[in-house]
This record gives C-alpha cells, structure tokens and sequence, in this order.
C-alpha cells in the first residue's frame, strides 16, 4: 500500500481497511528508519492515523497544513512523495527532520520550534481572505505546545476574530518531557467529557421519574448546572474565546476522524478539534517509554536499546555538578523548560523535589521567575538550549541583566548540534548575548573546566551565561586547567604540547631555513582543545604557537590578550558561532582600541547564514573549521 502513496489524491483513493493497513506499514517504515538513522520516533508514530485523516478529508497541498514544532511531520513527508527520501532523513544533503517549504509544496511554512502553528495559520488564513480564496488552513499542535504563550495569544486573537480556521489539538499528555501545570490539569478535566454526559443524562432521567418534585427539580439543577458547568466541561474555555470545540476524538480511529475532520470543514468561524493520542503508537518499547524516544539515536527494533553506547556529555556532567553544589547550598534551585531529561535534570528533580521547577515550555516565563527567586536571595540556575534562549532574550535584558540579578543562564546545545539543522544549531548565543550590559559570559573547553566554572557562577552574585555544547568532551586533554578567576583567561601550558614544542625547537636549531613565525591563537569553548591540536601541527612546522584559553568572552581578559599579540603580531581566533559579534568581533575591536600596529589578523568562525543539518564533523569541514583546514588556512 506504501509505495502508491505520494499525495493527498492517492490517500482520498483508500477505502477505510485500507487506510488502517498503510498506517501500520508507515509505521513499520518509520520503525525501521529512526532504528539505522535516529530522530523524533514517539511523536510520528503518534499521529500516523491523524495525518492520514487529514490528507483524506482536506486537499493538501491547496489546504495549508501548519505542523506546530514539526517533528512529527515524518509521516506527512512519506504521504507527499519523499518515502525514499526519509531514509536520508537528518542527514548531509538529504531532507531535513522538520517541515522545509524548499523540499516539497505541502509543506506550507517552516517549524522547528514550539507554540508558532496557530499564529502562522492565522496569517495565512488572513492572506486568504484578504485575496478572496476559499481554502481551508489547519494548524495542529500539542498539548504541551499550547503552555507556550504564543500558542494562547494566537488563540485568543483567532477566536475573536471569526476567520475560518481549524486547530487540531494532538493531545497525547506528553511534551518533550512530561507536562504539568494548569493547561495539562485543564486538558485532562476535557477528557473526562464523555464520562460527565454519560452519568449526567443518567441523573436526570432518574430524577424526573420522582413523583411532583422531579421536573421542578431537574430545572433547578439546570440552572445550577450552567454556573458550574465550566468547572465540569472546560471545553467552555474554548468556546468562550470563540471556537467551536469539537471532541475529543480517538486519535487511532481513521473513521471517526475523518467524521469530524469533515464536520469542522463545515463550521464557519475558528474550529478546535481535540484528538487524543498516544505517543509511541504501535511500537510497545516507545508506547512505555515515549520520552526516551522522542528524539533518539541508532537503537535496535527488538529492545529498544541504542546501538551505540551513549557516553558521558556536557549535559550530564552539568546535572551531577549542580546535584553536588546544591547538597552545600540550599539556596541553588533548578529551573527548566520542559527539558530536565535532555538538560541533565532528571536526577536533580529526584534529589530536591522541592527546589526543582518545571514551567512547560515556557522559557521566558523560566527567565523571569528566576529572576523573581534571585531577588529574594535564590540563586536559580536554568538551563535552556541555546536556539530556545532565542525566545526569552527580553527578559534576560530586562528581568535579569537591567536589575543585574544573580540569575545562573546555562546555555546547553550551544554551537553545532547536527541533525536538527538550522532551527537547533547554537549558532548565536554569544553575539546575542555579549549585546547585554550587566551579562558576564563564559565557555569551557572540558568537563572539568564546566564543573569549575558552575562551582564560580553560583558564589559569583552577578548574572551569568555558561555555554556549553551537545555531545562530549574533546580526546584532546587540557592538563591542569588554572583556578578560575573573574574575567582572567588561561594561557594553556599543556604537558604533551610543550614537549613537542621543545622537539620542534630542537629540531629548529638545527635547520636555519626553518620559519620562525610566531602566532597566537585564542579559542573558546569546546574549540580550544582543536586550538592545542592546531598548535601541535604548526609547530611541527617550525611556527611556534601561544595558545590562550578565553574562557570569559565578557568581560575579555584585554591585557594576557594584549600582551600575547604584542608579542606575536600574528593572531587568530576559533570559536564555534556566528563571525557576527562573537570572540573574533572582541579580538577586532580590541585590535582598533588599543592601536595595535602590524598585526595580522584571522577569525574561524560561522559565515552570516543558516546552517544547515549534518553531522558536526561535516559541517565543521564544509566551512572551514575543522583542524586541517584551519591549518591550511593558517
């Protein structure tokens, strides 16, 4: 059934039996593919019947189709031609793990970040109507979307506004992590609907049997009713902003779906249509463990376990050091956004449940409650990906920098993170960020470096960014890392280096032809292990190399700096950003500042553009950055 399958028209074609085999053979397919590959599994084995209703009761393409975040959207790929093209899913060249309008016509906009759906298919549903057309606009978003406060403010706009426009609500109870607080309590009050209409025509069929009082009875209890109905049946929270709710409906059940799909089409005005479904749908491992699986790497079908054994990384490395502060410091709190387990969290949340707060995703509401508990003497520590800090930059200015509150920001995924492309890539944290007076910013190099450095931020009093990336510590090792000390940097005096220094130099002596340039290279972050290697090359060379440890872009230790390029007259720099107002930008301005005369100068960093998804290996080759071109360039 899969391989007829490359359009809305081939699936409006399917009989209902038909259509529940190709959803089980899309799922397989997918299974299969996320197995060799990695990516989001949960959420698309979620919505395989959704999305097959939907491309059967509306015309996709000239219906747009807004998925909310887009990871889910794998099963829409393979309805619209890119079968094949999923198995190079996430990968250098090939599609990419979220909806892209430069891949095929059906998909209408560009997601990858959470609670946008509705407001961009309000836009276009108002584009619509401003040129006179007729077609319909859908958004579907998650449950754990809508405690997003751009998902609420595009609701209360739609609904007042009585443009055609449908929202699919996908309620599966779960985000990324497991949602809590208000919008989760008032969902699952929603789903107790059927249960509530069923028990209250019972009641009252009983109660009018009651000789003389039992009529009188049933319409006082209706008066009553009404005034509590809203604390029964929420779905009056919908209907009161203006949408017509419709639902809930079984998310697996392609026929009752496409009844109501159908219906909503013929509701004038804003339409809510509430779906329930189960992440990890057909795929038992993922059905019992659908947070693990939301993004995944290589695992096997038969037990679920990854194929490569997942080592330590940055973000649990963070996770345990917090967990050893917060055990000598009861004022340190943790904060997340819907990300403890990726953010390394999960075992803080067991250890102090009390000074743990998951806010939904919600991150500027994260960034303005920390700032709250840091005026009253809470040292908050709140780490967030770096392309979702993106969304809370205002209240790091004006809730956190402006009263310079001790507020702990740690910047995780910063730089390349791969797969996940332009939306995710970590490219602008710290042009963004070095923007912000009051912001002291710092990157380390290592595990042992982010561990010192956590241990400074919270004793600092001062507000903070730590930016750290996805994955690993470097094979490269820094030895004997300096105590850190505020807005100094680290002139590395690696063991390993230094006696091949004093090869090189040895083997200089012997040979005057020999270039005896010097350099000074200056990194920051996870690069400054690729400066040591870099180093290690170039004096082989006979070019002998400082190499200096940033470790603060703000505020830059301008002297240690200064003295070095004095000395040098050649300088480059290496970090894992935008070239846009990062650690190569510092160097420049420092350079015209302080009139440094004959200086040659070079940054390593990321072109003004959107990178694209690969492997970091990869891209750091395609743009220059990895230590053999860096190398040659030098």
């Amino acid at each position: 059934m899969l391989e007829k399958i490359n359009s809305s028209q081939d699936v409006k074609k399917l009989n209902i039996k038909e259509k529940e085999i190709l959803a089980e053979e899309i799922r397989k397919y997918i299974i299969g593919v996320v197995s060799e590959n990695g990516g989001h599994l949960a959420s698309n084995l979620g919505v395989v019947e959704l999305t097959i209703a939907l491309n059967s009761v509306f015309d996709i393409p000239s219906d747009k189709l807004v998925w909310d975040v887009g990871h889910q959207s794998y099963v829409h790929k393979i309805i619209h031609g890119r079968r094949e093209d999923l198995k190079n899913i996430r990968k250098l060249g090939g599609i990419a793990g979220f909806p892209k309008t430069n891949e095929s016509e059906a998909d209408c906009f560009n997601t990858g970040h959470s609670s946008t759906s509705i407001s961009a298919a309000l836009g276009m549903a108002r584009a619509r109507d401003i040129k006179g057309g007729d077609n319909s606009v859908i958004a579907v978003i998650g449950d754990g979307a809508l405690t997003g406060g751009m998902a609420m403010e595009a609701l209360n706009d739609a609904g007042t506004s009585k443009t055609n426009i449908k929202v699919i609500l996908n309620d599966n109870e779960m985000s990324i992590s497991k949602n809590i607080g208000g919008m989760s309590r008032f969902l699952g009050k929603l789903r107790t609907k059927r249960t509530y209409t069923k028990s209250n025509n019972s009641i009252k069929r009983v109660i009018e049997k009651i000789p003389v009082i039992g009529k009188p009875t049933v319409k006082v209890i209706r008066r009553f009713k009404r005034s509590i109905k809203q604390l029964v049946i929420p779905k009056m929270y919908f209907e009161d902003i203006g949408f017509t709710y419709l639902g809930p409906v079984d998310g697996h059940n392609i026929e009752q779906l496409e009844d109501v799909l159908s219906l909503s089409k013929r509701v004038l005005g804003p339409v809510l249509v509430h779906v329930l479904t189960q992440k990890g749908k057909g795929y038992e491992i993922a059905e019992k463990n659908p947070d693990k699986f939301h993004a995944t790497s290589p695992f096997n079908i038969e037990t679920g376990e990854p194929k490569k054994e997942k080592e330590k990384d940055f973000s649990s490395v963070f996770g345990e050091k917090l967990i050893e502060l917060a055990k000598k410091n009861d004022k340190i709190v943790a904060i997340t956004a819907a990300m403890k387990d990726g953010t390394g969290l999960k075992q803080f949340r067991e250890e102090f449940p009390k000074r743990f707060f998951d806010v939904g995703i919600a991150e500027q509401h994260a960034i303005t409650l920390a700032a709250g508990m840091a005026k009253e003497g809470i040292i908050p520590v709140v780490p967030i990906y770096s392309s979702f800090y993106q969304r809370a930059y205002d209240q790091v200015i004006h809730d956190v920098a402006i009263q310079n509150l001790p507020v702990v920001m740690c910047v995780d995924r910063a730089g390349l993170v791969g797969a996940d492309g332009e939306t995710h890539q970590g490219m602008l944290d710290m042009a963004f960020f070095r923007l912000i007076p009051n912001l002291n910013i710092m990157a380390p190099a290592d595990f042992d470096e982010l561990e010192k450095m956590l241990e400074f931020a919270v004793n600092l009093g001062k507000p903070v960014v730590i930016r750290y990336p996805r994955g690993g510590e470097s094979k490269i090792k820094i030895n004997n890392h300096e105590k850190i000390e505020f807005g100094k940097a680290e002139i590395i005096k690696n063991d390993e280096n230094t006696e091949k220094q004093a090869k090189s130099n040895s083997e200089q002596s012997n040979n005057e032809s020999v270039n005896k340039e010097e350099l000074t290279i200056i990194a920051i972050g996870n690069q400054v292990p690729k400066a040591i290697a870099i180093a290690t090359k170039l004096q082989e060379k006979g070019i002998q190399v400082e190499v200096i440890n940033a470790r603060f872009l703000k505020p830059l230790d301008t002297e240690t700096i200064k003295k070095s390029i004095l000395k040098t007259k050649n300088v480059i720099t290496i970090e894992d950003g935008t070239c846009i107002n990062g650690l190569g930008t510092a160097i420049k301005e420092l350079i015209v500042d302080e009139n440094l005369q004959n200086v040659k100068f070079k940054a390593f960093a990321y072109p003004d553009e959107y990178i694209k998804h690969g492997s970091v290996a990869e891209l750091e080759n395609i743009y220059g950055q990895d230590i053999e071109s860096i190398v040659k360039n030098i």
